[in-house]
């Protein structure tokens, strides 16, 4: 943006911006600082410019009033940008931004509760899913529990019926006599040895 300022258009951007520091060449010219003077200058006294004291006085007042001017123009340009801005956060441009907020937030919050939606249905089917497999576990243990009972009761009636058959052989008071003739009629040698294979290798004679 640009200001007419005594018939001149001048930038607002650079009477903002903070004044720098002035840029002074180190060296200036060809000559370097080792080059002795010029032959045409040896003995030259350099005085300065004679200045007009009255024209030195206009000067200075002046300069203090371009000061003023400078200062006046920057405190102006920044109470607009500042009353821009508060416009901004408290006009219309504020109304605005609620307004976009408030329709972002209801889209947020519908894609909210669609994704708890959606989470809520594969909480659902998963519990579902669990409850399933827990009550087929339990059938399955049931089933198990059932089968190794009627495993245990199989094999406690071969048991019985084995031990039905031992009774057959056991020596009571009736079959004494009859048992002692039997084994006197067919002795049995229990004196022998066995190999590590369980075969007898050595038997001692019945006499």
């Amino acid at each position: 943006m640009f200001q007419v300022i005594g018939g001149r258009s001048v930038q607002v951007s650079r009477l903002l911006a903070p004044r720098g520091a002035v840029l002074v060449e180190a060296v200036r010219g060809r000559k370097s600082r080792t080059d002795p003077v010029a032959k045409s200058k040896e003995g030259r006294i350099k005085v300065p410019p004679p200045v007009d004291p009255r024209e030195m006085v206009v000067l200075k007042e002046r300069y203090s009033e371009y000061q003023l001017i400078t200062r006046a123009l920057r405190l102006e340009f920044k109470e607009e940008v500042l009353r821009k801005k508060y416009e901004e956060e408290t006009g219309s441009l504020a109304e605005e931004r609620a307004r976009q907020e408030a329709e972002e937030h209801h889209a947020l919050m519908a894609i909210n509760n669609q994704e708890n939606l959606r989470m809520l249905q594969v909480r659902t089917l998963r519990v579902r899913q669990e409850k399933e497999d827990a009550e087929r576990k339990q059938v399955e243990a049931s089933l198990q529990r059932e089968q190794q009972q009627q495993e245990f009761l199989k094999e406690k009636e071969k048991d019985i019926l084995q031990l039905q058959e031992d009774v057959k052989n056991f020596i009571t008071l009736e079959n004494l006599d009859r048992r002692i003739e039997d084994a006197l009629d067919n002795p049995k040698n229990y004196n022998f040895a066995v190999d590590k294979e369980g075969r007898v290798v050595k038997q001692t004679m019945l006499q």
